[in-house]
């Protein structure tokens, strides 16, 4: 009885503990990809609690019922080749399991990997570049460029383009949608969404180095207007950025916020197109042409041996 009334009381006292407790970033969603991944997540945890206390009910049933202690002395089990029903269901229902949960797993992942449906406005473009250790955005259609912090309108997809001037980082607005890399050599894109107004917290989610626990950067999600507004408000107000200054944001340490009008894509271009891969600032035209070149000589070349023999 004392122990019985133990456990109640460890069973209260965690339950009163986890009230006070925040909710988690990634089951707190203000998007659509945030809530299908959050779901994802719900129904993984709701499958795997059910199979675990199965599990362990299944297990104090048959130990308590087939004890030792409620058998006679003389007692001896009887010899059991198996019980196909019993391996059936021990085999078949993991697979099912398993099966559902891929499904399931890989459904979710083409739905966050889109763009978000059901907007009537087209993505709006930011380039996302990490630096040792700051976060950088472009907007190349509003011609604004800020430092650690974002602003984007609500109820309108959001098209990240990402990548990194030093070590590969890793986008993530826990509240907005999953995490996505960062590269020095490419880019990639992340689609997200806010339909929620509020300020959400972002960061780097790997580890390049001794200051990337605090590489982290705000997103304000505001309404159409107060975006039109805001874009407005920083193009009559904040500075242009310069070459010189962009170099010297890139120095490795750790800076507030800033704002610029302008984007460095303008001198510095994000490595996509002829930008991307291991032809930096490359002319592939002028390659090509060069290619062509060497190639008529050396047919040239052969016409004329034949010709001789």
């Amino acid at each position: 009885m004392k122990i019985k009334w133990m456990i109640l009381a460890a069973i209260l006292t965690v339950l009163t503990v986890l009230t006070g407790c925040e909710p988690l970033a990634v089951l707190d969603p203000k998007g659509p990809q945030a809530q299908t991944q959050a779901d994802v997540i719900l129904l993984s945890i709701g499958i795997m609690s059910f199979i675990v206390i199965a599990v362990f009910a299944i297990l104090i049933f048959m130990l308590v019922k087939y004890r030792a202690s409620k058998q006679p002395e003389d007692y001896k089990p009887p010899h059991i080749e198996g019980n196909v029903w019993v391996e059936a269901i021990c085999v078949g229902i993991p697979v099912l399991i398993v099966a559902y949960l891929s499904f399931v797993s890989v459904e979710s992942n083409y739905k966050v990997e889109a763009t978000p449906e059901g907007y009537d406005e087209e993505p709006l473009v930011v380039y996302a570049s990490s630096s040792d250790w700051k976060w950088h955005f472009s907007y190349p259609e509003e011609n604004i460029e800020t430092m650690n912090y974002l602003y984007v309108p609500t109820d309108r997809p959001l098209e990240f383009r990402l990548y990194s001037y030093g070590p590969i980082s890793a986008f993530w607005v826990p509240q907005l949608g999953g995490q996505k890399y960062a590269m020095s050599d490419m880019v990639t894109t992340l689609h997200l969404a806010a339909d929620v107004p509020g300020e959400y917290s972002g960061r780097n989610a790997n580890f390049s180095g001794e200051g990337f626990a605090e590489q982290t950067f705000n997103v304000n999600a505001v309404s159409p207007d107060e975006f039109d507004e805001w874009v407005e408000e920083v193009q009559t107000t904040a500075d242009p950025i310069t070459e010189d200054k962009f170099e010297e944001l890139l120095e490795p340490g750790h800076l507030g916020q800033q704002t610029f009008t302008g984007t460095h894509l303008e001198f510095m271009p994000a490595p996509e197109g002829e930008h991307g891969g291991h032809n930096h600032g490359g002319d592939s035209e002028e390659s090509h042409d060069e290619h062509s070149d060497h190639s008529d000589e050396e047919h040239s070349d052969h016409s004329e041996q034949d010709h001789e023999h």
